[in-house]
């Protein structure tokens, strides 16, 4: 894969604004609702709170040097996955996916939109199960909480 693309780094506050932009859009189209917080609290947000307790991974379309996707993940939980709208579909975010399940301890869990069916058919594609629901999230709207298990970790259950 020497000529594709999309590479995939680590988020570095250069990308912030790229970064925050494509995430918002990203968000308000999947969940038809605009972003509650400033673009500047964001921004803050995704610098300074995001990234403690998250490793933050970007996608970069290297033809445009535009970014096109972020994952904020640890070896517990995914906290945010989005790509830009005009990028799904086309394996960026089953790439992203994967690094957060490499590096989990085989286990890992999110929250999406219940409202965000796109998200719900990417999650059970990629083998996802809900565990519950709920409605604990800023936006007030119905959460889906989902869980991975790996193959190795399924055995040891």
């Amino acid at each position: 894969m020497e000529n594709e693309p999309i590479k995939i780094i680590e988020y570095e506050p250069i990308y912030a604004v790229a970064t925050v932009s494509m995430w918002r859009e990203s968000k308000e189209r999947a969940i038809g609702q605009k972003e509650i917080h400033s673009f500047e609290d964001h921004i803050y947000f995704l610098n300074n709170i995001l990234r403690k307790d998250y490793k933050v991974m970007i996608a970069i379309d290297l033809n445009f040097n535009r970014v096109v996707g972020i994952l904020a993940s640890n070896e517990r939980e995914i906290s945010q996955l989005y790509i830009h709208v005009s990028y799904q579909g086309k394996g960026i975010g089953k790439r992203l996916l994967e690094i957060a399940k490499n590096n989990s301890k085989g286990k890992l869990t999110l929250f999406t939109f219940q409202v965000n069916s796109k998200a719900q058919n990417f999650y059970e594609k990629n083998g996802f199960k809900i565990i519950g629901r709920g409605k604990d999230n800023e936006e007030n709207l119905e959460d889906i909480e989902y869980e991975w298990i790996s193959c190795e970790e399924q055995l040891n259950v």
